[in-house]
């Protein structure tokens, strides 16, 4: 069994584009995070994004309305970085505080500045395959993954457990690309998937994305199995000072002996989406600034 270190695919990642923006003339690129009130997880996921674009040379923009901001009051700062021209990528973080409409600031996003890949234009160009668009960060992030550990998904049965719209459904179409590193059949599962675990027992490779805590156990794969266990859900242990412990939506002690390649929980998809969201915002600046 190999474990796919994403904490080093990323850091790659990084590098490259670190080396990339040191070659470009005039302005940096620049992405806006736009984070309303101070939920904790929000504000320690945008610090770290101001800190990954910061040491890539990337001008991270931080936004704080406050949690008493309105709806139009957002969709309006949201009109005036679409219309910014220094301005490259916008991150609305999620989620937003109750009484606003999350779906409806994404949609209010540029669709050549919504570098979450959220809006429904570029839902729709990836499943044109079209290369101006943005993919939805984590599912880019399990495709590097994928690629950077050996694993060519030509001719492979790649079975996604969970349908979002943030993780599953555009993973899917990354699997089923006609493009080098893609080409798989896909089938998608889900609640109402009739015996899963005889559906998840053919996956050459298995993306568990549903948010429940080790429910993928050891007799629902089959030996050989690559797994890229997308959960991270938060299980009471007394031992820990944090009173919690972290882990994936794979029984990991029972699923990795079967395994020839598995991501562990925390260290494995959760630092790549960062990572693919600089990506880009880098592509977004070279698409507005053709050479």
């Amino acid at each position: 069994m190999e474990l796919i270190d994403g904490n080093r695919i990323a850091a790659d990642i990084i590098a490259e584009l670190k080396a990339e923006v040191a070659g470009f003339a005039g302005r940096s690129p620049c992405i806006a995070l736009v984070r309303v009130g101070e939920d904790p997880a929000s504000v320690s996921y945008v610090r770290k994004k101001e800190k990954t674009a910061a040491e890539i040379g990337i001008e991270g923009r931080i936004l704080l309305p406050p949690v008493t901001t309105s709806q139009a009051e957002l969709e309006a700062l949201v009109d005036s970085l679409n219309a910014d021209s220094a301005v490259d990528g916008i991150l609305v973080q999620s989620p937003l505080p109750k009484g606003l409409d999350e779906a409806a600031v994404f949609r209010r996003i540029a669709p050549e500045k919504d570098v979450d890949g959220f809006n429904p234009l570029n839902l729709g160009k990836l499943a044109q395959e079209d290369e101006t668009g943005f993919s939805a960060c984590t599912p880019a992030g399990i495709m590097e993954l994928l690629s950077r550990s050996g694993v060519d998904l030509s001719g492979k049965h790649v079975v996604v457990l969970g349908r979002s719209l943030i993780v599953g459904k555009p993973a899917a179409l990354l699997a089923l690309q006609k493009k080098a590193g893609a080409n798989a059949t896909v089938t998608i599962c889900h609640s109402r998937t009739a015996d899963l675990p005889a559906m998840t027992r053919q996956a050459d490779v298995l993306i568990a994305a549903i948010g429940r805590p080790e429910f993928v156990k050891a007799d629902m794969v089959k030996k050989g199995v690559v797994v890229i266990d997308v959960g991270i859900n938060r299980v009471a242990d007394a031992t820990k000072k944090t009173g919690y412990r972290l882990v994936g939506d794979v029984d990991f002690s029972g699923v990795s002996p079967l395994a020839s390649k598995i991501t562990p929980v925390p260290g494995g998809v959760g630092p790549m989406t960062v990572a693919m969201l600089m990506k880009n915002t880098v592509k977004a600046y070279r698409l507005r600034r053709p050479a």
